[in-house]
């Protein structure tokens, strides 16, 4: 499907349209702010600040504000007290798309919204499977996929909140150690706003009468071509070896003196069996759900914005 397709759902501006929609927000973070939000091979620029993300917070703000105004009066009109609960943004997309680097970026503007609301990220990782399970299933090589996940556990998270318990335990994913960590927990207490970050959650189990998504405010989809992908992928694996991959905790210790064109042709390998799979199968079609698709160009940067119609 094309943009210029009828059926298209999406409005679709160019980064300069985009960019003249941040109206009087201005930028809140710097320099250094900036270089604590970028990912590897992925800077955080003010140029992306000022032409892509104001203008999504402003958006966002308005979104907020327009959800608790409805409740409010709905609240109101049933004579209940209005206990206000987290504001839950989804973000999906695919591996090595950067949504960890947005994730942060949003959190950073959002807490500098009037009145600094809390904000807190949790990622689909601490509902992955422990590898024991995985590995006693053979599911090892599709990590990532919808059957590796724990929906049951996620889905009862996601009820929790909304449902307004004090306190949530989510389990918490080592990408060190490639597992859940036995016996640690990131508590949740009713953030004002909740980002919810994960390769499949806008999708998931088809076949469960509730989906992770049910559970958002709005969301959005960090889209890329699968060229730039698989580039971006094997380029932050390759920095990965000369990195983390040397910490003997590290389940990829052992390919941490891989020579670089076979540490090139492992991870092309793995992002064409596993990640391009998930993607093509999982991921991609889901970016229709979005309340917001953002485009991103060979160089991480935000080219071109869909919003839904």
């Amino acid at each position: 499907m094309t943009t210029s397709d009828p059926s298209h759902p999406f409005s679709v501006f160019s980064r300069r349209e985009w960019a003249a929609l941040k109206a009087d927000h201005r930028l809140t973070l710097s320099e250094s702010e900036l270089a604590e939000l970028s990912g590897l091979n992925e800077p955080m620029t003010q140029g992306e600040i000022e032409d892509i993300y104001l203008p999504l917070s402003r958006l966002l703000g308005l979104h907020v504000k327009a959800r608790r105004d409805l409740k409010d009066v709905r609240e109101a009109f049933l004579g209940r007290r209005n206990d206000r609960k987290p504001y839950v943004i989804g973000l999906a997309g695919s591996v090595a798309s950067g949504k960890s680097t947005l994730a942060r970026t949003l959190s950073a503007l959002i807490s500098g919204w009037p009145g600094e609301p809390e904000v807190e990220i949790v990622t689909t990782d601490g509902f992955l499977h422990p590898t024991q399970v995985l590995e006693e299933r053979e599911l090892m090589a599709r990590k990532g996929f919808p059957e590796s996940y724990d929906l049951r556990r996620m889905i009862r998270f996601l009820s929790d909140l909304k449902a307004g318990e004090r306190e949530i335990d989510v389990p918490v994913y080592s990408h060190q150690t490639y597992d859940i960590l036995a016996g640690e927990a990131q508590v949740v207490r009713q953030p004002d706003i909740l980002i919810f970050e994960g390769l499949n959650v806008l999708g998931l189990s088809t076949h469960a009468p509730v989906i992770a998504s049910d559970f958002f405010d709005f969301s959005i989809y960090l889209d890329a071509e699968p060229d730039d992908l698989e580039r971006w992928f094997v380029e932050r694996r390759l920095v990965l070896q000369r990195t983390a991959f040397r910490d003997p905790t590290s389940y990829f210790y052992d390919q941490r003196d891989m020579p670089e064109d076979e540490g090139r042709r492992v991870a092309a390998d793995i992002w064409r069996r596993i990640n391009l799979t998930n993607l093509e199968e999982n991921i991609l079609p889901t970016r229709q759900r979005a309340g917001l698709v953002l485009r991103k160009q060979s160089d991480h940067r935000i080219g071109e914005v869909w919003l839904r119609r």
